[in-house]
């Protein structure tokens, strides 16, 4: 079994104007494996962050299942293990920042779940040091960019000692050098210490560093695949009104002027490697 199984999952919100609302999901089935990076995609309103919190527990199905390392997330005798073993990263850090100096912060998680200080102490630091914050450990949150912010709202997931974490645009609200930040500190995670990483983001350029993309659209998974196969299909994503990496646009203005380009590039050097071949 995978490590997370979500098995045709409907949820919908309550919406006393609208009786007759959508399902925010609508017969969602996927699987994410452990180890795996893997970034969810898909324009306001599609479901991913509706999804991001069902991985944990936060939210339950209305109907089908979610699975955690086949622990049943409807079970509530098994919340509090799953919570342990997914953790969940909001979009704005100011939500997931509650105390005063960033170690205390740090701290919070551990101490909930009981943990004895000793190791709460190799936990907070650990966890600090996995995110470059360890030399910020005595300064207050609010003072942090947003970027730091950012970094210590994960490491306070990181101190739950998760086998996953689950990030629901936890970009959205920073600048280029913030963004950068942070996406550093999730490959870092995923690729040195094989930490699940599952990433709701609105930015191309975040997700063609993961090992998977999932298109989300109308509460339903539109297509899903390595990053080179989902975003060489540019016109079913146009037509669904969401973006691609600008490499992708590129190539595929280009095609339509009747330049002969095989592969569509996903970066900067790809796209360089592409216009050297075409003009050769």
């Amino acid at each position: 079994m995978s490590f997370i199984t979500v098995d045709k999952v409907y949820f919908s919100y309550e919406d006393v104007e609208k009786p007759d609302h959508v399902n925010a999901l609508d017969g969602v089935s996927l699987e994410i494996e452990k180890g795996e990076f893997v970034a969810v995609i898909g324009h306001n309103g599609c479901g991913k962050s509706t999804l991001s919190k069902l991985l944990n527990a936060m939210l339950l199905p209305d109907s089908g299942k979610v699975f955690v390392q086949g622990a049943d997330t409807s079970d509530e005798a098994k919340t509090w293990d799953i919570r342990g073993q997914v953790g969940l990263v909001l979009q704005n850090p100011d939500n997931q920042l509650v105390a005063s100096i960033v170690e205390e912060d740090v701290a919070f998680g551990p101490e909930n779940l009981g943990i004895e200080p000793s190791e709460i102490r190799v936990r907070v630091d650990e966890a600090l040091k996995a995110v470059g914050m360890y030399e910020y450990r005595l300064h207050a949150p609010y003072k942090l960019s947003g970027g730091q912010k950012q970094r210590i709202a994960i490491a306070g997931i990181l101190a739950i000692e998760p086998d996953c974490i689950v990030l629901d645009e936890p970009t959205a609200m920073l600048d280029p050098s913030g963004r950068e930040e942070v996406m550093s500190t999730l490959l870092k995670l995923n690729r040195e210490k094989g930490m699940t990483v599952v990433l709701i983001t609105h930015y191309m350029d975040e997700a063609v560093e993961a090992d998977r993309v999932i298109v989300m659209d109308g509460g339903k998974v539109l297509t899903q695949g390595k990053p080179e196969e989902v975003f060489s299909q540019v016109e079913l994503l146009k037509k669904h009104r969401l973006d691609v990496p600008q490499a992708a646009e590129l190539a595929f203005r280009l095609r339509g002027c009747g330049l002969d380009i095989k592969k569509i590039p996903l970066d900067g050097e790809e796209c360089v490697e592409m216009l050297a071949e075409v003009l050769k």
